[in-house]
């Protein structure tokens, strides 16, 4: 059990490094006007979606619900607002997602700020996901 519980905080980890990080991309991808920036943003975005992001957060999911299905089949109300969490978590990788198709064919239109506060969502699960697990409330 230690060994699901440690690899689904390292992929957990990792999807938050990717989440954390690529809206900061589309930040200064905004903001860029000359074409070698253009196309250097196009291409971080992609790797980090495609290279990190993506495979941490299906591998968070898989480890989690491993965990999940095989010790904590009884967990009381904070599992239920924890996977909730993660739904919301899914829900922004796959608006993440978006956005990057939009700046690949450059048809963004969002401004930098937008973006800016759209950057801070992670943060917010990521708080209340941790309280849930460490305080388990209800």
């Amino acid at each position: 059990m230690l060994l699901l519980k440690s690899l689904h905080i390292i992929f957990v980890v990792t999807w938050f490094a990717g989440l954390f990080y690529l809206p900061r991309l589309f930040v200064y991808h905004a903001l860029a006007e000359d074409r070698i920036s253009i196309e250097r943003f196009k291409l971080m975005e992609r790797k980090l979606f495609w290279g990190i992001a993506t495979p941490g957060g299906v591998l968070a999911l898989v480890f989690g619900i491993w965990l999940w299905m095989g010790w904590f089949p009884g967990a009381g109300g904070w599992l239920h607002a924890k996977l909730a969490l993660a739904a919301a978590l899914i829900s922004y990788h796959v608006w993440c997602g978006k956005l990057m198709l939009d700046f690949r064919r450059e048809r963004n239109t969002r401004s930098h700020v937008w973006l800016r506060w759209f950057n801070e969502f992670p943060v917010l699960v990521l708080f209340g996901a941790v309280f849930l697990v460490v305080y388990k409330p209800f």
